[in-house]
């Protein structure tokens, strides 16, 4: 009796340990192929193979919302995900779809955005980028000499790295000028700063100390209020005057942390030289940004790891208004093979050939795609794809599908690509 009650207790161990290692493992799989959102045309037939071993079900009224199979839909409906199926909205909405294994184990609900269609001017154009910081970006701690030669170090564990000063003494402050010049002129005086420290706010006191090199008070930090570059703008939004760009966040050199940004402008650049890639080290545009009238294309609001985003402005619009109109195809539109990306690295705006080499459906970040340059114009002038080149418009089937964020260091000519539905979310 014992045996048979032990043998019954190793029997349902290793059938719960199987029950877990197939959830565990098919909720990795599903995740990569399949998003937390889905967004379909409104009566734009897809066919869908997903072709993994999980019943979907369509839960709500889906009356007059949904043909599926050319078939209408009247209420729940469970679809199985091994077999090949069409999907036909009739209406812009949400339909909520809960994913089982074997009909039972839950393992995600994906939501099903229904939009109508939506097109933008794929621009590719290199661009100057600006950015203030939102507060004074703290880079470290360090050491000085005080007066008396001995060594202080008056801020450490106090302020930290990615810290931002919002306040000293209460009074607001957005450059590090300001900041200098208020611990000069407060004698020495204990200092009280006010920093956003991960999301939350924080106050801290600190004493200055005068300094033996040329009795300035200092409180030991290095800061940044400030930071350029150059990459390129992926659309414009001609309806809403909105632009995206860059397909990834800036981030601070020294931190490596993405800048969270008070204010900043996109601007014109001119093209100074090309720094062609190589196997293991990456190309890069140098230029000069272009400031000035006439040559700021637009404020950014956001910087994100999708990409900057913001307000384009009505020379930005002007620039780019000859280029075509094209409407944006969402992932499920995105297929391996042919397509372009658009740039105008060569000194004159050109769509260049590319291959889509694999796909990842399920991706949220910002390499959704990898992609491979074979066109021989760009191969020639920057050997693939270079720094500067991030945000360049990926275009397939006539639709904006994407655009570059990486380069593969061991191989210029490959790289990842951002699906442009997961840019336009950040908007």
């Amino acid at each position: 009796m014992r045996s048979k009650r032990y043998r019954f207790r190793i029997f349902l161990f290793f059938s719960l340990l199987t029950i877990l290692v197939i959830n565990v493992g098919s909720d990795l799989v599903i995740n990569k192929y399949l998003p937390n959102e889905i967004k379909i045309l409104v009566n734009e037939e897809r066919d869908f193979l997903f072709n993994i071993p999980l019943d979907a079900k369509l839960n709500g009224n889906l009356e007059g919302v949904v043909m599926v199979n050319q078939e209408p839909v009247k209420d729940n409906l469970v679809l199985n995900l091994q077999k090949s199926f069409t999907i036909k909205p009739k209406k812009t909405g949400v339909i909520d779809v809960e994913l089982k294994l074997f009909g039972i184990l839950p393992i995600k609900n994906v939501k099903v955005d229904v939009v109508d269609s939506k097109s933008v001017v794929p621009v590719g154009k290199t661009i100057g980028v600006t950015v203030y910081t939102d507060g004074i970006l703290v880079l470290g701690t360090g050491l000085i000499y005080g007066e008396d030669g001995k060594k202080y170090n008056p801020a450490k564990g106090k302020l930290y790295t990615g810290d931002y000063i919002k306040t000293v003494n209460g009074k607001s402050i957005s450059r590090k000028k300001e900041l200098i010049e208020f611990v000069k002129k407060n004698n020495g005086e204990d200092i009280q700063l006010e920093v956003v420290r991960n999301g939350e706010r924080e106050t801290v006191n600190i004493t200055p100390v005068k300094t033996l090199e040329n009795g300035e008070h200092k409180i030991g930090i290095w800061v940044r209020d400030d930071t350029q570059g150059i990459g390129t703008m992926t659309y414009i939004d001609l309806d809403k005057k909105t632009f995206g760009a860059l397909g990834h966040g800036i981030t601070d050199v020294d931190t490596n942390q993405l800048i969270e940004v008070g204010t900043g402008e996109v601007v014109n650049t001119m093209i100074t030289t090309i720094k062609k890639g190589e196997d293991g080290i990456p190309g890069e545009i140098s230029g000069i940004i272009v400031g000035g009238e006439g040559n700021r294309l637009g404020e950014i609001e956001k910087n994100t790891s999708h990409g900057i985003f913001g307000e384009a402005s009505d020379e930005g619009i002007e620039q780019v208004f000859k280029n075509d109109i094209i409407p944006i195809g969402y992932r499920y539109d995105v297929h391996e093979g042919e397509a372009v990306i658009r740039s105008d690295v060569s000194g004159k705006l050109k769509d260049y050939k590319i291959l889509i080499k694999k796909i990842y459906l399920g991706d949220e970040s910002n390499k959704g795609m990898i992609i491979e340059v074979v066109d021989d114009d760009l191969i020639k002038t920057t050997n693939g794809i270079i720094q500067g080149m991030s945000g360049s418009p990926i275009i397939q089937d006539g639709k904006l599908i994407g655009a570059v964020t990486h380069v593969f260091v061991q191989d210029s000519k490959k790289g990842y690509g951002i699906f442009i539905e997961n840019m336009l979310a950040e908007e």
